[in-house]
């Protein structure tokens, strides 16, 4: 039957009248819009909205998922979707966007096992590696997403990102035998994988020994494939392509001509997907006296040369992602580095289809993770995909842990939930060390963070990319458009490349962007999201420079490009991560949890005799005199304490200060300490202070987001300065300081594999919330959290995570064990009258003033005399004898009753 002639019995049907209207329609949604601005739109990158699903049965007596969609703003232009055969899986919901691939004939889509495709959430980008290890197991994949740091860095990993480095240079140079061992020694001494070599406590020497056992294979790679004399002399290959009409029984000869782009980043919207192309690179396939050019995606492999069904899936995948760049590659290359051996990877339909499927069901588990509260239901987590029952799968799975604790804490406790028989004892070997109470403060929350990174105002999906163009996005400041390459690109460090860009035609506008922010470089062509990630080095009214990853001056001179600020508002891996990690059967978790979970009471050391070490106690009582007396409270107690000690820096109490003297007597003493909080401001400020008295430290985290005199104390710089280019020299570096400053943010460093400090000190901990307050605190024996709870909690911007509890910091939740906490309340800001309004409201009555000076202490206005007898001969003083109260250096405390008087501006105060 002809496809008009079937469109035409099912209008019969009267179809249309079984749509609700969309105001019910969306009453009646299980989900909330995931996007703040839907923005909906027709043609090849169509966005539709879903107004509603109904299950039709055909003639033939088959099931049918019939979708009445529309593209309009108004909702009132509807189309409708026909989803045949196993399509009619595809979770789809009335209030979810969709792109649809394939024809539109009368206002009606089809889509079958034979045509078109549909893309679940499209703004959603999922890269080709999760979808292509959902094969095995979909509830890994979204594990893997979700809680990202739990998958560890291992030898083979580091192995593989230093042959694909090689590979990548040679294939742009020469893969001549002594090209290929330069390139190796100095891949093997970039910094970046001189840490990797350290947190997995590696040997250099046996590292570069097995990259070059690899090298012989490339080369030989290289004399199959390219620069050969004949077609015939390259090696044939069994490849069917539909463009030639060849067969899947046809053989050819592949030549590859050239390389064209080095870990191409591509973002689909208009499949969903993202990835970076291993090799971008240009082919001849010579059959018989016919010669095809082709641009295809070349993957690397390191590990055993399988052709496995997540290897070849990856590459059907990045042929989808090429064809936002260019014309349908057709097919993809996956070579084995150890071996030399390439095969080529038809993208087929049938490959590409249920590819796609996979890539939807993924889609709806990681949006639908929060089941909204319904009347008497509370909001609650939503089960992951199903466990598997493959116990020697699961055996090696990074995420196992994580598996059988979400099983456990949130799965367990819903009626539905099914667990395989044979896995229950996997599960409770994972999680028998855990009590109750730990798995609800796990649930919880889990719950609370997931609530918080789907707030409207906290999404991280960076549509705006390609939803918004740059002259819209402008006005928000958080962007800068039509701008060009300018000067030579340089090579700064390891992979970042700074380049430079002024507006094509006037200034600079105005923007929010300034020097050490994130940003996603695109070009403003469609086809080129994503080019690049870096940071602004240098803005200015005429020019911005960025360090970016990529270096792209191969890209024509007269692309127009876009820098759009990369939003981080709520970065849930980090914290989700210190979450799984405090559920570990690990001493330091096992202590965190006793501590924080169970409130167990922090213990004390009897003596100071017992800590301060006999040649430290003369300096110890030098840097002692500088203080007051709660501020030497404070030193003592955290000197005697063997768990955690609470400081409560009151307004103007010298907080930095005694932060700074802290580290001065702990360092004084030996002890080695990490210095963290949320912000690198509040980092640096310390760190400044503690400059002042010559004392070594190592700064951590991104040069552009480091205070510009605190640099040079940066593992980046000093790596720069000293020329580091060896593990030994880079171990050394690692252990010759005693004090390593970083933010809460940044304890992935390498160096928190191998070491286990004294003390942690977290400045502003009454800020930060407890997930991410958690994560510096597994790397220490004692910690040091310094807040004031009276002050600003941490920001919370979910109200329904508010409700349950999510603006508790670590530091509040803590206070309650009274014998840990030491009150900073001499304060020195403050004048007494100013000074007892904070007691009255907030303190009560706790805060003194440091000195006479100090309490006495008023404004010093010099013209005072002359501003009060001109406010005298004002013409309405009579009535307003309020005026000179106010500027009255003796009241520093004034109450301004406004209410009486007549606001005689229209426009408001401002």
């Amino acid at each position: 039957m002809e496809r008009v002639d079937e469109l035409e019995l099912l209008m019969e049907k009267s179809f249309w009248k079984e749509a609700e209207p969309p105001a019910e329609l969306f009453q009646k949604k299980k989900v909330e819009a995931s996007f703040s601005k839907i923005v909906l739109s027709r043609g090849m990158d169509n966005r539709y909205l879903v107004l509603a699903v109904n299950i039709v049965q055909s003639e033939e007596g088959n099931d049918e998922k019939h979708l009445i969609i529309t593209a309009s703003q108004s909702l009132e232009d509807k189309e409708l979707c026909i989803l045949r055969n196993d399509w009619c899986s595809v979770p789809v919901e009335p209030g979810d966007i969709i792109h649809l691939e394939g024809d539109c004939i009368s206002d009606t889509w089809i889509i079958d096992e034979d045509f078109g495709y549909l893309i679940l959430y499209p703004d959603m980008l999922i890269s080709g590696t999760s979808i292509a290890s959902s094969i095995r197991c979909m509830r890994r994949a979204v594990l893997s997403e979700t809680f990202r740091s739990s998958d560890p860095a291992t030898r083979q990993m580091l192995i593989g990102t230093l042959l694909h480095e090689v590979f990548q240079k040679a294939i742009s140079d020469s893969f001549a035998p002594e090209k290929l061992q330069e390139l190796a020694s100095q891949t093997i001494q970039e910094i970046r994988h001189l840490k990797e070599m350290y947190r997995l406590k590696l040997n250099q020497d046996e590292i570069k020994q097995e990259v070059e056992e690899y090298l012989p294979s490339f080369s030989k790679w290289a004399g199959d494939f390219m620069h050969k004399h004949t077609s015939t002399d390259f090696p044939q290959m069994q490849l069917s392509l539909p463009s030639d009409g060849s067969n899947s029984n046809s053989t050819c000869n592949i030549e590859v001509i050239n390389s064209l782009d080095i870990e191409e980043s591509i973002w689909s919207p208009r499949f969903g997907l993202k990835g970076k192309i291993d090799v971008t690179v240009g082919v001849k396939i010579h059959r018989g006296c016919k010669t095809k050019y082709k641009i295809m995606p070349l993957e690397l492999k390191t590990g055993k040369e399988s052709n496995s069904i997540e290897h070849r899936s990856q590459l059907v995948l990045y042929t989808l992602l090429s064809q936002e760049r260019r014309a349908d590659p057709e097919a993809g290359l996956l070579l084995y580095l150890k071996t030399g051996q390439m095969y080529p990877v038809p993208a087929k339909h049938l490959d590409k289809r249920e590819l796609l499927r996979l890539r939807n069901q993924m889609a709806f588990s990681l949006f639908h993770r929060i089941n909204k509260s319904t009347g008497e239901e509370k909001t609650k987590l939503d089960p992951l995909p199903e466990i598997i029952e493959e116990q020697q799968t699961c055996k090696y799975c990074s995420q196992m842990g994580n598996c059988a604790l979400y099983s456990r804490a949130v799965e367990q406790q819903m009626e539905d939930s099914s667990v395989p028989t044979s896995m229950w004892p996997k599960i409770k070997e994972e999680t028998q060390h855990l009590k109750l109470t730990h798995l609800e403060y796990f649930s919880l929350w889990c719950l609370m963070l997931t609530l918080e990174s789907q707030s409207k105002d906290n999404k991280r999906n960076y549509q705006h990319v390609w939803l918004m163009p740059a002259s819209e996005m402008e006005e928000s400041g958080s962007c800068i458009g039509s701008l060009i390459r300018t000067e030579h690109v340089k090579t700064v460090c390891d992979g970042q490349y700074l380049h430079n860009f002024q507006r094509k035609s006037g200034a600079i506008p105005i923007t929010n962007l300034m020097a050490g922010d994130r940003i996603i470089l695109s070009g403003e062509e469609r086809t080129l999201f994503a080019l690049s990630r870096g940071y602004v080095k240098e803005i200015n009214s005429t020019a911005v420079t960025c360090s970016l990853d990529r270096n792209l001056s191969g890209l024509p001179e007269s692309t127009l490009f876009r820098l759009d600020q990369e939003e981080k508002n709520c970065d849930i891996d980090t914290p989700l991560g210190n979450l799984s990690k405090l559920m570990e059967n690990t001493p330091a978790s096992q202590k965190l949890r006793d501590l924080i979970i169970d409130f167990r009471e922090p213990q004390f050391i009897s003596y100071l005799s017992s800590v301060l070490p006999h040649d430290a106690k003369d300096t110890v009582a030098c840097i002692l005199k500088g203080l007051n007396k709660p501020q030497r409270q404070a030193m003592k107690k955290v000197l005697l304490s063997k768990d955690y000690t609470l400081i409560v820096g009151m307004p103007g109490t010298g907080k930095t200060t005694t932060i700074c003297t802290l580290v001065r007597i702990l360092y004084a003493c030996g002890f080695s300490v990490l210095l963290t909080s949320y912000t690198h401001s509040a980092v640096d400020n310390i760190l400044l202070k503690l400059a002042k008295f010559k004392i070594g430290f190592l700064r951590l985290g991104q040069i552009q987001k480091v205070h510009p005199d605190i640099q040079k104390f940066t593992e980046e710089e000093i790596c720069r300065s000293k020329s580091i280019k060896s593990l030994a020299l880079l171990e050394e570096l690692y252990n010759s300081q005693l004090i390593v400053a970083t933010t809460c943010m940044g304890i992935n460093h390498p160096i928190f594999s191998r070491k286990t400090f004294d003390f942690c000190i977290v400045d502003e901990a009454s800020q930060i919330s407890q997930p991410v307050c958690l994560g510096p605190l597994f790397f220490s024996r004692r910690f040091v959290l310094v807040g004031d709870h009276q002050q600003l909690p941490p920001l919370v911007l979910n109200r329904e995570a508010r409700a349950l509890g999510m603006s508790e910091s670590l530091f509040k939740r803590l206070e309650q064990n009274k014998n840990a906490v030491v009150q900073l309340t001499v304060q020195y800001r403050m004048n007494s009258k100013i000074m007892s309004l904070s007691n009255k409201l907030t303190y009560e009555g706790k805060l003194e003033c440091g000195s006479d000076k100090v309490a006495n202490a008023v404004i010093n206005l010099p013209n005072f005399k002359d501003v009060k007898l001109e406010l005298e001969f004002y013409a309405d003083y009579s009535e307003n004898p309020w005026l000179v109260g106010a500027f009255e250096p003796n009241n520093p405390v004034c109450f301004l009753n406004t209410h009486k008087i007549h606001l005689s501006l229209g426009g408001g105060l401002f």
